[in-house]
């Protein structure tokens, strides 16, 4: 699949799948990785294909307002873009993505929708306010929640997890979510839906993810727990699964080595990349999903079933 458009004052050429076809899978990218948590999509190589250009917004989410935490990039990126073709305003909460956030919001911009950035850190209590505060001065209502900031290290055994790190992974993927979730809440009415962002990993255990698939897995239980507890209001929680997607997050956590090999699990042979998730986003956003709370929907090539 190839896609051209212009992306702010350059020109991409994305070609996907990327990279050479094997006889056992196809590879997703070359090995490379980054020093740096959670990682910035403008070092990737190849840069992750976010937006399919053939898919046209249909009205499905018109002038909503929707905060999606580390909508700077990877699948956040792919969701912010999705929900503003289909006529929604963004908040961006991100860490310290500068250039990525900056290239999210003009991208946006050049779509003709509207996108505030925001940039703190999810872990912190305090953020969660200032980012309802801010969404709330500026567009004067909250719809949708997408809790999609999180941060990833990969150890080999669970002694080699410091306190440091396990603090880290909790408090960014757990406590951040929990932070903003009950700092929205009041302000959100009938009809809006709140999404979590769960993993794969969860679903067979990675070994060298201990502490990551801990917050995944607590992130699972979160979510049905909560749709249960708003269900009256018909205010919905659902979640996501990615499998592996070409996101700053793999070259950040990864070692090199292991980056090729991303996806060789799944029964399709690949990871993916943002864009193949970006109308999961929409569907539970929108009207689409009136029915559907408490689940988790599962996106991963056929890697976990059932």
């Amino acid at each position: 699949m190839n896609f051209d458009y212009n992306y702010g004052n350059q020109y991409y050429n994305y070609y996907y799948p990327i990279g050479v076809q094997s006889k056992e899978y196809d590879i997703l990218a070359p090995e490379q990785s980054q020093n740096v948590q959670p990682g910035m999509e403008y070092l990737m190589n190849p840069r992750p294909i976010f937006d399919n250009p053939n898919y046209k917004g249909s009205g499905k989410l018109k002038d909503k307002v929707a905060i999606i935490t580390g909508g700077d990039s990877g699948l956040g990126r792919a969701a912010a873009v999705a929900f503003a073709k289909e006529g929604a305003k963004v908040v961006i909460p991100y860490y310290n993505e500068h250039r990525d956030a900056e290239e999210t919001k003009n991208y946006i911009e050049s779509l003709g929708g509207e996108c505030v950035l925001l940039a703190g850190d999810i872990a912190d209590k305090n953020f969660s306010k200032c980012i309802v505060d801010l969404t709330l001065k500026k567009f004067g209502k909250i719809d949708i929640l997408v809790n999609n900031a999180g941060v990833q290290y990969q150890q080999d055994e669970l002694n080699c997890i410091s306190d440091e790190q396990f603090d880290r992974t909790m408090k960014v993927n757990i406590y951040g979510m929990f932070y903003l979730t009950k700092e929205v809440l009041p302000h959100l009415k009938s009809g809006a839906s709140i999404i979590n962002l769960s993993s794969v990993t969860t679903f067979y255990g990675d070994p060298q993810l201990i502490d990551y698939v801990t917050t995944k897995g607590a992130i699972v239980g979160f979510t049905r727990a909560l749709s249960r507890n708003l269900a009256l209001k018909n205010i919905r929680v659902n979640a996501i699964a990615p499998g592996f997607f070409w996101t700053p997050l793999q070259p950040a956590c990864w070692v090199k080595e292991k980056i090729p090999s991303l996806g060789a699990n799944a029964a399709m042979a690949r990871g993916a990349m943002p864009y193949e998730l970006a109308p999961t986003f929409v569907f539970l956003a929108s009207d689409d999903s009136s029915y559907m709370t408490g689940q988790v929907i599962h996106n991963n090539g056929g890697e976990v079933m059932g």
